[in-house]
């Protein structure tokens, strides 16, 4: 397996492995802002909460996955979910994925810090040679903060996904190379330095 379960940590959030007994916390963590509702996510309800989870764990065993729960520090609290995933091991290429936050906790410091986590673990632990950044053509907030990170976009791939609703899916994809991350953790971390 190169995708081995770990915890990842920093200042302010734990990124823990997922489980099914974290379904509860995650729908109520997706109730802030009633994030299912935006349709161009796959943000799981109390309706879909289990499948949701369920798929994620089966990837996980098959290898190509590693999903976990985001915990704020501060409060102990389960405040949203990201993964690794589509991980290609003969190529040593990893996508960052499926990444959401309750409401109150979107366009703070928590993505700079899960990112930073997960990018550092990917190219200084796991070597990948590139990380990838998927979403949908019309969720603009996520390719905006997608290039913050310093991710360059690679291109679009039109009629990518059949959506649950039938519509078709223009996917963006970003990605950042293992050459282009000693540049891209220093702008991180410069980010994330406490301003006076």
């Amino acid at each position: 397996m190169w995708l081995r379960e770990v915890t990842l940590e920093s200042k302010q959030v734990k990124l823990i492995p997922l489980e099914m007994a974290h379904a509860e916390h995650l729908v109520t963590a997706a109730s802030d802002g009633n994030l299912w509702e935006l349709w161009f996510t796959s943000v799981p309800n109390k309706h879909t909460i289990h499948d949701y989870i369920a798929k994620a764990l089966k990837e996980k065993e098959q290898g190509t996955s590693l999903p976990f729960v985001v915990i704020n520090k501060n409060t102990n609290q389960i405040i949203g979910s990201t993964r690794f995933c589509n991980a290609d091991l003969l190529n040593h290429r990893v996508e960052i994925g499926y990444t959401w936050y309750a409401k109150a906790y979107q366009r703070t410091s928590i993505n700079t810090e899960c990112k930073k986590l997960l990018l550092t673990y990917a190219f200084e632990e796991l070597f990948a040679i590139a990380v990838e950044f998927c979403t949908h053509w019309h969720n603009y907030a996520s390719r905006a903060a997608i290039s913050r990170l310093g991710a360059k976009q690679d291109g679009v791939l039109r009629n990518h996904k059949i959506m649950s609703d039938g519509s078709y899916r223009d996917t963006v994809v970003f990605s950042i190379i293992n050459s282009e991350w000693p540049a891209v953790k220093m702008n991180l971390e410069h980010k994330l330095k406490p301003r006076h």
